[in-house]
């Protein structure tokens, strides 16, 4: 269950709503070695059903996984019927999603995430043609920014004024400012997510020999590319300036957030960037890319510092202005938490997804949608878990 999930069912059992969440999760030991999962954790006021994503750790077969979800929806509702369906993820849940509610009568929003927009769709026909009917029969589509709608709307097709722009949120009161550096000791460089070159980490990697000055950096979470992230860096000769912390549960990472003072992002592409926002309400100076996702909230030289995507000369010459320029990172860092307690906290966000429910509710439920999608071969299915 991701952190964002757990955040907006804490808005909405604090407003008073009866809640359910249905959420997949990896059982097999080796994948949750690297990508994490586990049966999704218990968040107060809301029953929250755990279920192993069967068909996908069996060679990527997402169909089996569609089947049993809408089946699982179908069970909680005739037990307890729902007034609205929200799926997280346009494929699969979105799709399993938007069959349950033709079947059952219901409202169906689907908030689109990274991957949707970025690859899934153009990897097949079959996952496109179940993109496709998500977007073009969800009773609201959800969205990060307006230059990830730009980019599904190139992929897909879809008009963009068929989403509704809703930001990505941060919990103020969780992830807040920490001490500041020592005079003259090393600025504090930090990575933290998924550890997947798509997310820029070997890129930075590459740039920090050549950035000046004194520093360290952390790299924190576990990934497909965990190994030969510190394969990179031994061979680069950075292993007394960088350190790997692995997996880190949520409620450590604000912790570490507050021992930093820069956070590295150079990644290819987001749908919203979720840690840039617990990065800027940490009073980081951020280092990003001129990426979908990322351009929505990060504006190069007044709340943060942008790059080319794979540009390691342009990473490290960023890097070392970063460590160089104490007023400038001071500047950064105060602009991004001034605007990250204004836009993107909990309290502002979840009101504005909870406004939409209520716009929606009696909103006709989908119809006229062909459960039925060509299954063919699609680089995913030999490793869904980079869908």
């Amino acid at each position: 269950m991701s952190i964002y999930a757990i955040n907006l069912l804490r808005q909405l059992v604090a407003a008073g709503h009866d809640v359910t969440m249905i959420s997949q999760f990896y059982g097999d030991p080796d994948k949750r070695r690297v990508y994490g999962g586990g049966p999704p954790p218990a968040v107060p006021g809301v029953r929250v059903i755990g279920m192993e994503a069967l068909g996908e750790q069996n060679g990527g077969d997402f169909e089996r996984d569609v089947d049993a979800i809408v089946q699982a929806i179908a069970a909680e509702h005739a037990t307890a019927p729902f007034d609205v369906l929200h799926a997280q993820y346009g494929y699969p849940t979105g799709w399993a999603t938007l069959l349950a509610a033709q079947q059952l009568g219901l409202t169906c929003i689907v908030s689109i995430q990274g991957g949707d927009g970025h690859w899934v769709g153009s990897c097949c026909e079959t996952h496109r043609t179940a993109m496709v009917r998500v977007l073009d029969h969800a009773s609201a589509l959800l969205i990060g920014g307006r230059s990830f709608a730009g980019e599904v709307h190139e992929r897909l097709g879809t008009p963009v004024d068929r989403f509704t722009i809703v930001p990505g949120a941060v919990d103020t009161d969780r992830f807040t400012p920490g001490h500041a550096r020592e005079p003259g000791a090393p600025v504090r460089f930090f990575y933290h997510g998924r550890v997947d070159r798509r997310k820029g980490v070997l890129d930075m990697l590459q740039a920090l020999p050549d950035v000046a000055g004194a520093w360290r950096c952390t790299i924190s979470g576990i990934g497909p590319d965990l190994e030969p992230a510190r394969a990179l860096a031994t061979e680069l000769g950075l292993d007394d300036r960088v350190s790997f912390t692995g997996y880190a549960d949520y409620d450590a990472v604000p912790a570490l957030y507050r021992d930093h003072d820069v956070f590295v992002s150079p990644t290819y592409a987001e749908g919203f960037s979720n840690t840039i926002l617990e990065a800027m309400a940490s009073r980081h100076a951020v280092l990003s890319c001129r990426s979908v996702g990322v351009v929505d909230c990060i504006r190069d030289g007044e709340n943060g510092i942008l790059v080319e995507a794979g540009d390691v000369p342009a990473l490290s010459r960023a890097l070392s202005r970063l460590v160089a320029d104490d007023g400038l990172r001071e500047r950064l860092a105060d602009a991004a938490l001034a605007e990250c307690r204004r836009v993107y906290s909990w309290h502002a966000v979840g009101r504005q997804i909870m406004d939409i429910y209520a716009a929606v509710r009696n909103v006709p439920p989908p119809a006229g949608i062909d459960p039925h999608i060509p299954v063919e071969p699609c680089r995913f299915r030999a490793e869904p878990h980079l869908l």
